[in-house]
């Protein structure tokens, strides 16, 4: 006789609406060697400082390794605290030990924040386009996401106004400094108007700056962090991912006090603390070594990559395309011409051994099917020049 068997439960309803991250799925069809892919924002592996890396680990291990292999505090390595605090104050951003929150990467920042801040059908307005993991994390929180219009420079402090006033968003999450996907800065009298508009009405930023320190030109903008109007009202969410290593999944908030608690509490349900042993090497390491030497060495490397990607683009794209041109960061946004789809082409790209993400997902609402993102920093300026070979037989 066959027992009777009942279906199980279905699933949560937010676990079927979030869909996957296209990003992920195109590198998994790009993992093969011969693809040159500028599809994933990776740093270089070949820049990694290994035996930095190595020999931190190797000393917090000899010297205490009863306490970085044990259980730790929520709040994050006091020694690692300490280090972050001293870099952002030294660039402008007076910061103590308190203020900050150990994370596993910037990723889980931005997931705190969401449990901290966000009830179901609360709005979240984004850059539009914006990073791809944020919408998935608005997703999961059941936000409703809405898109604020922006140019070359970003978005238009005039009309996030007058979407705050329509809206009543409780959070507005940006990416100033070199913006995944698009690559552009907010300009400093933007940052400005940003920080005023959420003082008059009482919204909460988070400011995500995973890519600040690989400026290769131009003059560091000041965060809004940094303006009076929004002290109270910013987090700042920054990552070692892109300037050590993003196997170690380091990353960190600066909160303001009012927020700071419910952060960590949101942390310890969700994973207690960050690796201990990962947070002490990293203390280590800054101590023992020179990061911005190293960061030297990768900003340049970057930016010869980066005029690499520029130089080939107007013999590899289709006539009418248009691109622009960062100071820093990892990707160039561009625009194909002659009417021509992105994500349609990029099938035939793969088979042609080269790879790029499609622009569509990165997009709120009215994608534009022409755009692309192009990543520079994982291959030599050499393997760019061939990759984008490939693409002009593809366009």
């Amino acid at each position: 006789m066959t027992a009777t068997r009942a279906a199980l439960p279905p699933l949560a309803a937010r676990a079927r609406q979030v869909g996957s991250s296209p990003v992920r799925d195109i590198l998994a069809l790009t993992a093969r060697p011969e693809v040159i892919s500028f599809a994933g924002g990776l740093p270089a592996p070949e820049l990694f400082d290994a035996q930095g890396l190595r020999a931190a680990f190797e000393r917090v291990l000899a010297e205490r390794p009863g306490q970085v292999l044990q259980y730790s505090t929520t709040e994050g390595d006091p020694q690692l605290r300490a280090a972050v605090a001293a870099r952002l104050t030294a660039r402008g951003l007076a910061t103590g030990a308190e203020d900050l929150l150990v994370t596993g990467g910037s990723q889980q920042g931005l997931t705190l924040l969401a449990t901290a801040l966000l009830e179901p059908g609360d709005v979240v307005l984004v850059e539009n386009p914006t990073y791809l993991a944020a919408l998935q994390c608005f997703g999961f929180a059941g936000a409703r996401v809405v898109p604020v219009p922006t140019d070359d420079d970003g978005v238009l402090p005039d009309t996030l106004e007058e979407l705050v006033v329509r809206e009543r968003p409780k959070l507005l999450y940006l990416i100033p400094t070199f913006q995944n996907p698009t690559g552009r800065t907010l300009p400093a009298e933007r940052r400005r108007a940003v920080a005023e508009v959420a003082g008059r009405h009482g919204l909460w930023i988070a400011e995500d700056d995973p890519y600040g320190e690989l400026r290769f030109e131009g003059a560091h903008q000041p965060w809004i962090a940094s303006h009076e109007a929004a002290a109270d009202r910013t987090v700042l969410l920054g990552s070692f991912s892109k300037v050590m290593a993003p196997g170690m999944r380091l990353g960190w908030l600066r909160t303001p006090a009012a927020l700071r608690r419910s952060c960590v509490v949101a942390k310890q349900a969700a994973d207690l603390h960050t690796s201990t042993v990962d947070q002490a090497a990293a203390a280590r390491y800054l101590a023992d070594r020179d990061l911005d030497a190293h960061l030297a060495r990768v900003r340049s490397a970057y930016r010869d990559r980066r005029d690499a990607l520029l130089a080939g683009l107007a013999a590899a794209l289709p006539p009418g395309s248009t691109w622009n041109r960062p100071e820093g960061g990892m990707f160039v946004w561009v625009r194909l011409g002659g009417g021509r789809d992105a994500t349609a082409l990029l099938p035939e790209a793969v088979r042609h051994e080269v790879a790029y993400v499609p622009g569509a997902p990165f997009f709120t609402r009215s994608p534009d099917p022409a755009s692309l993102r192009m990543s520079f920093t994982t291959h030599t300026p050499e393997e760019i020049r061939e990759g984008l070979a490939r693409l002009a037989k593809v366009f």
